[in-house]
């Protein structure tokens, strides 16, 4: 698949769509607390999603390679799964658990994607540390995907910032172009070479999510085909924007 440069029309409808989004997650983000459920997370997403008039991305999404389509409107990952969790009412949050949510969502035909992840309750030190770091990290991804630069320039500023803390970065999964489909070209892993890659330019629509465990980069998939849980069963936080490249500084799609 070539990358797809989105025209000023589709642009405007991602801008749209991605505060959509945006105003949707956030909304979820204050619902978390202990006590409730993974699915009470997701029907509520779904609600406020449908309150709109638009549709949830995720839901019946059948990526390639997978068994069934994706059950539910929004990925929920605790503690040490990285993404892509089946929400459940038999899972119930609990203080000092962290959680990743993982929303897209189709405006008028179009894609965007954006995940946190949210301390339930009170967390560790450590667990506080991982979340503000993992979101870091975004911020210097978004950064360095100015227009005129390349894919590994993302990745590089991502690695570089993130190897002093001595955090395990994911690398079989990755951000991704996104707008036509949930997951278009190209690639944009969270390490790598500067100066190397796809070209930025303007009109491309990427999401950067870095992925940072609290130990090992590696990941296992679980028995229910979807969640990326770390190998060593250490914590993993999760943060995603949907950004446009420019001809200058990236704008984030994905604000409020």
């Amino acid at each position: 698949m070539a990358i797809i440069i989105k025209t000023p029309k589709e642009i405007e409808i991602l801008r749209e769509g991605g505060k959509r989004l945006a105003t949707v997650l956030y909304k979820v983000k204050e619902i978390v607390k202990p006590g409730i459920s993974t699915k009470d997370l997701d029907s509520y997403a779904f609600k406020l999603i449908k309150d709109m008039d638009d549709e949830p991305a995720f839901l019946n999404y059948k990526p390639e390679g997978a068994d069934f389509a994706y059950p539910a409107s929004l990925c929920v990952s605790v503690n040490n799964e990285v993404v892509h969790g089946i929400p459940s009412a038999d899972r119930i949050l609990k203080e000092g658990d962290i959680v990743s949510i993982d929303l897209g969502l189709k405006h008028n035909g179009l894609f965007t994607d954006m995940a946190l992840t949210v301390p339930v309750g009170e967390v560790s030190a450590a667990s506080a540390k991982l979340i503000r770091t993992t979101e870091q990290a975004l911020d210097v991804g978004i950064n360095a995907a100015m227009g005129g630069n390349r894919i590994g320039d993302i990745g590089s500023a991502i690695e570089h910032f993130v190897r002093p803390h001595r955090y395990g970065i994911v690398e079989v999964l990755s951000g991704h172009g996104v707008g036509k489909a949930i997951h278009e070209d190209p690639y944009v892993p969270n390490f790598g070479k500067a100066n190397t890659g796809a070209k930025l330019v303007r009109g491309m629509v990427i999401a950067i999510e870095p992925m940072l465990n609290n130990g090992t980069k590696n990941v296992v998939l679980d028995k229910d085909g979807y969640t990326f849980r770390t190998a060593d069963g250490k914590k993993s936080a999760h943060f995603e924007h949907t950004i446009l490249i420019t001809d200058g500084e990236p704008e984030i799609l994905t604000r409020l």
